[in-house]
């Protein structure tokens, strides 16, 4: 085809012709609902990978956790040459009875099992009431110097333990007379400083501010506030203090190994006289770890309740 002298190029018949600027591209027939099902698609296959992941990890620390508690149970129901023996035997053996009856004999871990309950189980008793008191006063109270007395509660934390040893065992024992008694054990821990500062923390945020007005307006004195007000809600941070301070002082050592004697003994004192000796029958000592080691799982399992009932709290406030 000729115009004017020229020859116009002939159209290519498959060509893709582009559309005007004005113009919009026609919708892919049910291109919409592809697209948002290819979109769910490809979330759930990351949201189900992501749970595989953290069940993975979770499922792996749980058995790195559990693992030494399971090798402690291996070896006390075996005879003391399976420690060394390599290699070393995963699978429980016949003499798990026979050895925990050896270490309530020879250990007195029936003795220090009762000790150990008296001393922890009054020490959380007496910290979490005074903690849950002094917290209250100083978190939702006014008074003159509050801040300044708080400041001082929190700076004896500061000051380790050891330091205090000497000075504290001249007083147990000179002044009071409880040289290889539980109450020399038990009144120097009847109040934490830790304790105070935990319960202040938790009121601060847990407890408001217009429930203890209107308590007031109601004629309730402070007492009555702080056991009808604020025990309730502070039961699930006091659950967690309580688990806290009974392994602390269910797991000490130092101090009840000072005081006490082999004859009067706490449950990591008899696992401490166990494993001393010319020869140790490791057998021995870890069936008395498996013996210390159940009551802490039933107080887990006492107060397991409240203590994820606090962490779930503070977890929907934060």
């Amino acid at each position: 085809m000729r115009v004017l002298g020229k020859v116009s190029p002939r159209p290519k018949r498959w060509a893709v012709q582009p559309l005007p600027p004005d113009s919009t591209p026609p919708p892919f027939p049910g291109g919409t609902a592809l697209g948002q099902s290819i979109g769910r698609g490809r979330r759930k296959r990351a949201k189900d990978g992501g749970l595989w992941i953290t069940y993975g990890l979770l499922i792996t620390i749980v058995l790195v956790s559990a693992f030494p508690l399971y090798w402690s149970v291996v070896v006390s129901s075996r005879d003391k040459s399976s420690v060394g023996r390599y290699p070393p035997p995963l699978v429980p053996g016949g003499n798990l009875w026979d050895n925990l009856s050896t270490a309530f004999v020879q250990g007195k871990f029936g003795l220090a099992l009762l000790n150990s309950t008296l001393v922890a189980g009054s020490i959380t008793l007496s910290v979490v009431l005074t903690s849950t008191l002094a917290g209250f006063a100083f978190a939702k109270l006014r008074f003159r110097g509050r801040n300044a007395l708080f400041t001082m509660v929190v700076a004896t934390m500061l000051v380790p333990t050891q330091l205090a040893i000497i000075p504290l065992y001249i007083m147990v024992t000179q002044w009071f007379g409880w040289s290889n008694d539980l109450r020399g054990v038990i009144v120097p821990a009847l109040v934490s400083a830790f304790g105070v500062f935990f319960m202040r923390q938790y009121l601060t945020s847990a407890m408001p501010d217009e429930l203890i007005e209107a308590g007031r307006v109601d004629g309730a004195s402070t007492l009555r506030i702080y056991w009808s007000l604020v025990l309730p809600i502070a039961r699930p941070g006091a659950a967690v203090l309580g688990l806290l301070i009974f392994i602390t002082y269910w797991n000490d050592l130092f101090w009840p190994l000072i005081l006490l004697n082999t004859q009067n003994p706490t449950v990591q004192v008899a696992i401490a006289n166990t494993a001393s000796g010319i020869e140790v029958d490791y057998s021995l000592v870890l069936a008395g770890t498996v013996i210390a080691t159940f009551p802490i799982l039933i107080v887990f399992l006492i107060l397991g309740r409240q203590i994820i009932g606090g962490i779930m709290q503070g977890a929907v406030k934060g």
